[in-house]
């Protein structure tokens, strides 16, 4: 939230009939973050009034909170077990002999994932699509603190799972110790977390850009 002397501020400069374009450039001339300056202007509507118009604050609702925090779990858990399974299928096509039975593990952990994802990726899907629509009827949802904190937290996990990949990849290949089936378990990692990075990353991105119109 931008601070109250610069919400002040931009809504007297308004006021007087001040463009936004040379608010921000003033603003961003005397020191204070873009961050700062476009949360600021996105507290006033860019409709033309006689005087600046407020927009509206996103509501904190117990529903959105358990509806953001059931995508992101159904999330974590379809990743996961998605990542499991090609481990599995990486071990299929590479035994590791010093594993004895280790059919019989795969196919426990196979048939685990599998039923996972067939329930908790279509809820993933589900509330998604329904907060989405939500979104669509009501941007100004896309303010919505729990929707940021959520992703913020997703992101950092992944970024977190990302650099933790790279490490191990480079420790191994240092170490002469780098195998085909590491390698390709690390490249699964880095496809998932990678993959969910971007998308969240982009979605942010995509929510600052309509909130600074």
């Amino acid at each position: 939230m931008a601070d109250s002397p610069l919400s002040l501020f931009v809504k007297e400069a308004l006021a007087s009939g001040v463009s936004r374009a040379v608010i921000e450039e003033r603003l961003l001339a005397a020191g204070w973050s873009k961050d700062q300056v476009i949360s600021a202007l996105g507290e006033f509507s860019a409709v033309e009034f006689s005087i600046p118009i407020p927009k509206p604050k996103p509501q904190f609702r117990a529903r959105d909170t358990f509806l953001y925090a059931t995508m992101f779990i159904m999330l974590y858990l379809s990743s996961y077990h998605l990542g499991s399974l090609f481990f599995q299928f990486v071990n299929l096509a590479f035994p590791d002999v010093n594993y004895i039975n280790q059919g019989d593990r795969i196919g426990r952990s196979i048939r685990f994932s599998v039923s996972t994802l067939l329930v908790a990726f279509p809820v993933y899907l589900f509330v998604a699509v329904k907060l989405a629509k939500q979104v669509e009827r009501d941007p100004v949802q896309r303010t919505s603190p729990v929707r940021k904190w959520l992703t913020y937290l997703t992101l950092a996990i992944a970024a977190c799972i990302l650099v933790s990949t790279i490490i191990s990849l480079l420790y191994s290949f240092l170490s002469g110790e780098l195998s085909i089936r590491f390698a390709l378990k690390t490249i699964i990692i880095a496809t998932v977390a990678g993959s969910l990075f971007y998308y969240y990353l982009w979605l942010m991105r995509s929510d600052d850009e309509v909130i600074s119109q």
